[in-house]
């Protein structure tokens, strides 16, 4: 398979010319986005996602028909209180074990200590008995099952109470700190940083550090891959390759979700990173050259011919090959360049590792990030983006939606990256391909509204996926001890604020030319409701699948389960895999629930509701009927 048809937006024959592309991720407004700024206020930073106690709706499922001056809407109300249809897909056994994790996950001891003891429990009580027990609790109330025949009659279940599902097969590898640090170093260090350390001018913040090599460090709702090899990443990617074939096999209008780094060595996404945020860098140092710095990313528009001279001036080319640069890619028609238009001039490159050239302000030339590339890293590129462009013909064949999960901020500029060039290839009839957007970034709101203005400019359908953010403690403590700027919004009330800001802007694009679309992927129910205000503003109806609803399995049902009922798309992340081989993924599941179950008694309170309901009417042996 030849990169071009790969990633043809990358790297382009000479009668396939590039498209444009960001490069990075610029503020700006769209002229249907909201012009409200948000300004960043103090207070105690919280658990993210959390379910908070909020006032309940006072309305029972229904649909109210209400006038307006064009037409007859339709505003749908949802009382979240409503245990009956939250959990009437559960019977009476469910109940009580979600009330026994969910309580369990309040003791700091037992959940600080949960990998030890379950590990003490299999020695104990044998591994048979261990896993028994294990299914009548923690792993049957998170995990579905243990392969993609055991998890059908749960996904069918779901499906009957309007539930849909995004499989996540979620096995790790059981190592310990100082393995995955080794694996960490070998994998994200050069052969030419090995033989002459510190000679290329790298930035600290895209080098790997031995101190933050295990990336599970402070990470409690997001799966780790470690590099091992090539054979280990084409396994990974047939692992993928089966999830979205049962999610194809499971539904009409399933996800399926991937990580880039299990799909190849994340050097090349640590460099690809750098080299964006520094191209990034030069459009500016051009722009403030202009007097536009400071504005938003695409009102710095630089006038076209003092950005030749400026860039001639600079030694980067010569007169004419800076002219047929602008004309050969037909831009600066109107006498100005914009960000996009900026981005689109990367030119022929013939090898990937040609991509991997940044400015030197100094010198005014392109240089290359690192002196050298082995043949091997170029391969090892080559293949990373090739299991990608796989994975994506796959998800158009099984007709599934493929959600691209975010990672750390020092690999997250390359992956979006890559996920938009995927967009612009597999999004041109329907929204195949959904970037992830992590909203406590203080560049969270560029990202969104820079990917958006590219794909209203192309013509392709936008998909987002936004979610508050995995990786909050870790980001924080790399960027102080290591010596960058915390990427992180100071606080849960400005990481709210980004999430409302970020998912209106959407909702807008959604409401202007219905092509965008988004996964309102949250556990806080004011979020919800925030969003069900926005959507009946607009009059935009769940049956237009355009906005869609995701919960972890085992959470959060008196959310997931009363939308599903009202006829919202709504999705359970449903993880599967052997007993022993999911502990990790179980782990992280105790530690996020006690932050979630001791910020909020809600979701027990309500299990104990319909609990005494169920016994008050006499259904001791409730049976779901679907």
């Amino acid at each position: 398979m030849s990169y071009n048809k790969v990633v043809p937006a990358l790297v382009k024959s000479s009668s396939d010319n590039i498209k444009r592309i960001c490069l990075s991720h610029g503020r700006f407004r769209s002229t249907v986005a909201s012009t409200q700024r948000d300004e960043v206020e103090g207070g105690k930073e919280k658990q993210v996602d959390e379910c908070t106690v909020v006032k309940a709706v006072q309305a029972d499922l229904s649909i109210q028909s209400k006038n307006t001056t064009d037409a007859q809407t339709q505003k749908i109300e949802i009382d979240f209180n409503n245990t009956h249809e939250a959990y009437k897909s559960k019977d009476n056994i469910e109940l009580l074990r979600s009330l026994l994790v969910f309580k369990l996950c309040t003791f700091d001891f037992l959940v600080d200590k949960n990998k030890e003891l379950m590990d003490l429990s299999k020695k104990v009580f044998g591994q048979r008995l261990f896993e028994r027990l294990m299914k009548m609790t923690f792993y049957g109330q998170f995990v579905a099952g243990e392969d993609h025949n055991s998890i059908k009659p749960l996904i069918h279940k779901n499906q009957a109470f309007g539930v849909g599902s995004v499989l996540d097969y979620s096995v790790e590898e059981d190592l310990t700190q100082e393995e995955a640090e080794k694996k960490e170093m070998d994998a994200c260090v050069s052969e030419a940083e090995k033989e002459s350390p510190g000679v290329d001018h790298r930035e600290k913040k895209y080098k790997a550090h031995r101190q933050f090599g295990d990336r599970r460090g402070g990470v409690v709702s997001a799966r780790t891959y470690f590099y091992a090899d090539e054979a280990k990443c084409d396994n990974q990617m047939e692992t993928f390759l089966n999830c979205i074939k049962a999610s194809g096999g499971a539904s009409v209008d399933g996800f399926s979700a991937i990580k880039m780094t299990a799909l190849g060595r994340p050097q090349f996404l640590l460099q690809f990173s750098e080299v964006l945020v520094k191209w990034r860098r030069f459009f500016n140092l051009l722009a403030a050259q202009q007097g536009k710095s400071g504005m938003d990313a695409l009102e710095q528009k630089l006038e076209l011919e003092q950005l030749k001279e400026s860039l001639t001036k600079l030694g980067v080319g010569n007169k004419v090959d800076i002219e047929n640069w602008f004309t050969g890619e037909k831009l600066g028609s109107s006498g100005t360049i914009d960000l996009l238009d900026w981005n689109s001039l990367i030119n022929d490159r013939t090898s990937i590792s040609n991509l991997l050239v940044i400015p030197n302000v100094e010198t005014g030339q392109l240089e290359p990030l690192l002196r050298k590339f082995t043949v091997e890293e170029e391969k090892q590129m080559k293949r990373m983006l090739q299991r990608v462009d796989v994975l994506a013909k796959h998800a158009v064949e099984n007709g599934v939606r493929l959600m691209v999960d975010a990672e750390q901020t020092y690999f997250q500029p390359a992956i979006s990256r890559l996920t938009l060039e995927m967009q612009r290839i597999f999004n041109r009839e329907k929204p195949i391909i959904f970037n992830t957007y992590q909203c406590y970034l203080k560049e969270a709101y560029d990202n969104v509204s820079v990917d958006v203005e590219l794909s209203r400019r192309e013509g392709w359908y936008f998909g987002a996926k936004l979610v508050r953010g995995a990786y909050m403690y870790q980001e924080r403590s790399r960027a102080e001890e290591i010596g960058y700027e915390d990427p992180i919004n100071p606080d849960y009330e400005a990481t709210n604020r980004m999430y409302h800001k970020c998912l209106e802007f959407v909702l807008e694009e959604i409401d202007h030319n219905r092509k965008a679309n988004v996964m309102v992927a949250s556990h806080n129910e004011d979020t919800v409701k925030f969003t069900l205000e926005k959507m009946n503003q607009m009059g935009l109806s769940p049956t237009e699948n355009k906005v869609y609803f995701g919960q972890l399995l085992g959470m959060c049902d008196q959310i997931s389960f009363p939308l599903g009922q009202a006829g919202f798309p709504v999705y359970k992340y449903v993880p599967y895999g052997p007993v022993n081989e999911v502990i990790p993924y179980l782990s992280r599941r105790a530690l996020e629930n006690r932050g979630f179950m001791k910020g909020s008694q809600r979701e027990r309170s309500l299990l104990w509701k319909e609990l005494k309901r169920r016994l008050l009417n006499g259904q001791i042996l409730y049976k779901p009927v679907y």
